[in-house]
């Protein structure tokens, strides 16, 4: 047996311990240890986003096309094309060319119908569910959109060929009907919200309204006034020389017969109604289910022809609204 002396001469080494091993901890994450994220075209302010859309429009007229000419081939462009990149790209284009066509759009009016395709003051609906960012509660700014997307088809289809002739029928379905319904539709929004008959909330998730809850706390408050001061009939004066005046009675004021309790409208949500318009009378419809479902016409009222003004018949169909939903 042979024996090494190393290994009697040096003692064993001593046993792994891994309390004698000191470990620094990792430092804390830090986002600025991240490198910064690249500029894109997409990541600019709106302002200079905008400003850029504008830059493409051409300043000089082309070998064989005239500056008008190249301007509404980039209209088209845009429309069919850059506004369909991203939401950034949607907005600045959609600004470009609703502010271009806005003044013929509003030319094309029959003439008692009114248009209002961007209201000065836009209601939001009072839900907490966050609302897609480019969908609008006005029913006439997509007939709006609808207008631009086959005006700028047509206008490049003429510049190209002298063969394409614009027909004046074209637009005659959009503002005989389209255009007067949804203005139709929007107006009944607006005074039927005024009135407490509408809301704005999805379907079962109805808030009250601060306009029809005031309205109802200042009828409260003038009716109970209005019990509280109702004077007591004079007494008659009383003679001195009258000895059966102490048997007497004096009137009594009759007692107010009781007030019927009022029923409590519940507003019908307004993205479940929609408005049939036609010559002849016009119908406030509403669609029972969220699918697709069968609709059910609400109200119905006669037009006076085609002379008579929207706001009439919005009036008309809110007033016969609010004596359905109170019976």
């Amino acid at each position: 047996m042979i024996i090494d002396e190393k290994v009697i001469m040096f003692p064993p080494p001593p046993p792994y311990l891994s309390s004698t091993l000191t470990l620094n901890p990792p430092p804390p994450f830090s986002p600025t240890a991240l490198p910064p994220p690249k500029p894109t075209l997409t990541s600019f302010p709106p302002h200079i986003l905008l400003q850029i859309v504008y830059s493409s429009f051409p300043q000089s007229p082309g070998v064989d096309q005239g500056k008008l000419e190249r301007q509404r081939k980039t209209l088209f462009w845009l429309a069919g094309s850059l506004r369909l990149v991203n939401r950034a790209f949607y907005i600045a284009c959609m600004h470009v060319l609703r502010s271009t066509y806005l003044p013929l759009y509003q030319s094309l009016i029959r003439t008692p119908y009114s248009s209002d395709p961007f209201p000065s003051t836009s209601p939001s609906p009072p839900t907490s569910t966050p609302t897609p960012p480019l969908q609008t509660i006005q029913r006439e700014t997509p007939i709006l959109d609808r207008f631009i997307a086959l005006k700028v088809r047509e206008d490049v289809f003429v510049d190209d060929s002298e063969l394409h002739l614009e027909r004046e029928d074209m637009f005659r379905d959009l503002f005989d009907l389209s255009q007067p319904r949804s203005r139709l539709e929007d107006l009944v929004r607006t005074y039927g919200v005024r009135e407490g008959v509408i809301t704005l909330a999805p379907p079962g998730q109805y808030v009250p309204s601060s306009s029809s809850s005031s309205s109802s706390y200042s009828s409260t408050s003038t009716s109970s006034s209005t019990l509280t001061t109702t004077p007591s009939p004079p007494t008659p004066p009383r003679p001195s020389s009258s000895f059966f005046w102490s048997f007497k009675k004096t009137p009594q004021p009759l007692p107010l017969p009781p007030t019927p309790p009022t029923k409590k409208i519940t507003p019908l949500p307004f993205s479940t109604l929609s408005v049939s318009f036609n010559i002849r009378k016009v119908g406030l419809v509403q669609q029972m289910s969220s699918e697709g479902g069968r609709k059910r016409t609400i109200v119905e009222v006669r037009r006076e022809g085609r002379e008579e003004r929207l706001e009439v018949a919005a009036k008309r169909i809110v007033r016969e609204l609010r004596g359905v939903l109170s019976a």
